[in-house]
Parts: C-alpha cells; structure tokens; sequence
C-alpha cells in the first residue's frame, strides 16, 4: 500500500471594521494572501476571489452590520480548492439571490457569487451571526 502524499492546508482569519473601508481592505487582503500562496495577481482566480470577498463583504458591512461588532474574513487554501468565508453578526439576515426590486442597482451581487463559485452557501455561527461562504477551484492558477 502506497502512502498518500501530505495536503497542505493554508488558513487566513482577519477580523476587520464592519465599515465600506473595512470591506475594501479585506478584497486587498485576499489579493495579497493569494498572491503570498502562489496564486498570482491578475489570473482568474485571484480576479474571481476579489469579485467573490468584495460582494460577501460589502454585504455583510450593509446586511450584516450590528454597531461595536466587526465582520471576519478567512481564506482556506487546500489542493484545488479556495474556500472563503466572511462572517457578521446577524443571524436573521440571510442574502437573497436576485434584484431587491425591478429596476434597481442592487441585489445583484450573489448572482455574481453563484457565477464564479463551483458552490456557496450560509452557516450559523456558534454564538453570534452567520457565515456566508464560497468556493472556487484554484487548479487554473496554483503553483503550490
């Protein structure tokens, strides 16, 4: 029996201010901890992953916003997968798919998530909030 080669797992938690700035800051973040794991600036995952953590975040910083609490970001890397997750502090606010209503600018965002991810969903936290995640495949860009 041939032993089975280690899988290296990456993880990244950054908990930022539930604010617009915090929300930029975390779709910088991403780019720059993609990059650090070797998936480069300007290929379709970083591209997609920044699409995906704006969109999650923004939402969260407009949706999931409760005054003192801040949103989390973390990224998990593991073979070809990119899991992303952003959590805040309303559990009762679940994300819609689809225009909040005919003719506006917005609502329009998840669609976009479900576009770019191989599949998304939410979670509860364990004590506060939810978690909304997705995932991309990475095996287009990884040099791990």
């Amino acid at each position: 029996m041939q032993a089975q080669p280690p899988v290296t797992v990456r993880v990244f938690t950054q908990r930022l201010s539930s604010t617009r700035k915090g929300a930029r800051l975390a779709r910088l973040l991403t780019l720059q901890q993609l990059d650090a794991w070797g998936i480069p600036y300007c290929c379709d995952v970083s591209d997609a992953a920044a699409l995906v953590v704006a969109e999650l975040a923004a939402n969260a910083v407009r949706h999931g916003h409760l005054p003192g609490r801040d949103f989390e970001l973390t990224l998990v890397l593991a073979t070809s997968t990119l899991r992303i997750e952003i959590a805040d502090a309303r559990a009762e606010r679940l994300p819609r798919t689809g225009p909040e209503l005919p003719g506006t600018e917005t609502g329009r965002g998840l669609l976009l998530v479900s576009a770019l991810a191989t599949q998304w969903g939410t979670e509860p936290r364990p004590h506060v909030g939810k978690t909304v995640w997705a995932e991309l495949d990475t095996s287009a860009c990884t040099t791990m």
